[in-house]
């Protein structure tokens, strides 16, 4: 009875939690929060400062009593304690901070991680205040949220390219039959980009300017018409201030090396992919979500590297968290596609 009463009065969220960002759906609501997964603390209480876009603003600029930090690496959780901060905050802005009826959480994870790690996650909401904690491996995830039909007897691939992971599968039967998970993504453009600013140009930069540059002129089309941006950051030799202007064909050539490892591991899934899922495939094309997939050109790239068309979903930022809150919403149907879950205390 408490769970029937539970299930009508709580906010049951299904949460992408990202590298890069933390998106959260609300069962019957829709997409409510897609923040930046940084979480500022004051360093000798452990108290939080700013969660989200505002402590996103204070990586690299905060004073020494205060950390800003980024606790998800690679699609998993680096800092536990910090992870579990951030999202309580992001609950209990939807749920408020008391309420009788704790939420059921859906949390979605990388395929390729281990038991370990997704344990980490599901105490994580437990502590955070969940109800019940279930898991969803995040391919699977993009493919629902696309509105694929992962039940049918047919062949679905998805590529979704995150902040920290790129992971890529093969989907049929409500099930993954191959799959290829690479911690290249997003933050690894970056880091190509700052470490290229440092060796040619001289001038150290900071993530977030890495990540503007790669945004805003960031490509792999070799068809893309010329353009440039002014960089700021400091002098190398002197330490002063400088300003930059670099070019669309420069960063290129830098983002072209990190996106061919995404290609490699695509044409490495189409290669174990059984003969008459490849057929399907050929005729569906491959389906790309989350945030790097924006990348200018990436999908042309894909597409001429493995010979299989490749198209952006309809709403690549996210389709994971999409994906996650229509299981909430067809729970009893779709349930079979949860990893596990597990209770907390009543």
């Amino acid at each position: 009875m408490f769970d029937l009463i539970a299930g009508l009065f709580s906010k049951d969220m299904g949460i992408d939690l990202g590298t890069a960002y933390t998106v959260v759906y609300v069962r019957g609501k829709g997409i409510v929060i897609s923040e930046p997964s940084v979480v500022a603390i004051q360093k000798a209480t452990k108290e939080i400062i700013a969660v989200g876009e505002e402590a996103k603003k204070m990586l690299g600029k905060t004073p020494q009593d205060i950390e800003a930090i980024k606790p998800m690496k690679n699609g998993v959780i680096a800092d536990f304690d910090v992870t579990k901060m951030m999202l309580r905050y992001f609950m209990s802005k939807v749920h408020g901070r008391k309420t009788m009826f704790k939420p059921r959480v859906i949390v979605c994870v990388p395929a390729g991680i281990t038991e370990v790690e997704r344990r980490a996650v599901v105490d994580a909401t437990l502590q955070a205040g969940a109800r019940e904690a279930y898991l969803i491996e995040e391919p699977l995830a993009a493919a629902i949220g696309a509105g694929l039909p992962i039940h049918e007897p047919r062949g679905n691939m998805v590529l979704d390219i995150g902040g920290g992971r790129a992971e890529v599968a093969v989907i049929s039967l409500g099930g993954i039959v191959v799959r290829e998970s690479i911690k290249v993504a997003g933050d690894e453009m970056d880091s190509a980009i700052i470490e290229y600013m440092n060796r040619v140009h001289e001038l150290v930069i900071g993530e977030q300017m890495a990540e503007s540059i790669k945004k805003t002129i960031g490509n792999v089309d070799d068809d893309m018409e010329e353009v440039y941006m002014e960089v700021k950051g400091r002098d190398l030799r002197n330490g002063v201030p400088k300003v930059k202007e670099i070019s669309s064909s420069e960063i290129r050539e830098v983002l072209k090396p990190v996106a061919q490892k995404i290609v490699e591991a695509v044409r490495m899934v189409l290669e174990q992919t059984p003969p008459e899922l490849s057929a399907d495939i050929i005729d569906r094309g491959i389906v790309m979500t989350g945030g790097t997939s924006l990348l200018k050109g990436l999908d042309k790239m894909i597409s001429k590297g493995v010979g299989v068309p490749a198209y952006l979903s309809e709403d690549p930022m996210y389709c994971v968290a999409l994906g996650a809150g229509r299981v909430l919403e067809e729970l009893d149907t779709l349930r079979r596609v949860l990893l596990s879950v597990k209770r907390g205390e009543e």
